[in-house]
């Protein structure tokens, strides 16, 4: 089945291609990969992308927008990736990057088209255990500013992931969660303050 990707909010795709576009406004924040790109470089596949804040014993605390991801191709690939950030006045590009976490997103789209049912992607980031998921939303007509992974819905690993959790495996939320909350809980040593 088709991914379902939401369509990114009009100021953010418009920040990220004014970015693209303005060498002098952005020479310092361009990655290597851009800059010695040949050939046009287009923002494709908007994905918000979400946080994950806390994790507490009893799950999810709760998730939150961060922002939207695109992934920048050149020619047959993607080289490279714009963030943008929701601001006082609106959408607004944040910055470029490159490293593993692209060639990463791409391997783990293509694996979820292949999957039987539909899906919104969706970026969930858990910065307390340096995780990036591709969490797969059931709920493909769903406000993708808003919500939190369901119990069926699916989370990807994205490599690099932290040790003990295989990338590019999928997860039910309700799977992976006690994984993630056992992980993210701290362990009290003898002698600590309570």
């Amino acid at each position: 089945m088709p991914l379902h990707v939401p369509p990114a909010p009009a100021p953010a795709l418009r920040s990220v291609l004014t970015a693209l576009g303005s060498p002098t406004a952005v020479r310092e924040a361009r990655t290597p990969s851009l800059r010695a790109a040949q050939g046009p470089a287009t923002p494709e596949l908007p994905l918000p992308v979400y946080v994950l804040d806390r994790i507490t014993a009893q799950g999810l605390s709760a998730t939150r927008l961060a922002g939207w991801r695109f992934l920048i191709r050149c020619g047959d690939r993607a080289v490279a990736a714009a963030d943008t950030m929701l601001t006082p006045d609106g959408w607004a590009f944040s910055h470029f990057f490159e490293g593993p976490y692209i060639a990463s997103t791409e391997r783990a789209l293509q694996q979820a088209e292949a999957l039987q049912q539909p899906y919104q992607p969706r970026l969930l980031s858990v910065p307390g255990l340096y995780m990036l998921t591709l969490w797969l939303h059931g709920d493909v007509a769903a406000d993708p500013g808003e919500g939190h992974p369901a119990a069926t819905d699916l989370l990807v690993p994205l490599a690099p992931a932290p040790p003990g959790i295989s990338a590019h495996r999928p997860h039910r939320v309700a799977e992976l969660l006690p994984v993630l909350t056992h992980r993210a809980t701290p362990i009290k040593l003898l002698g600590s303050p309570a």
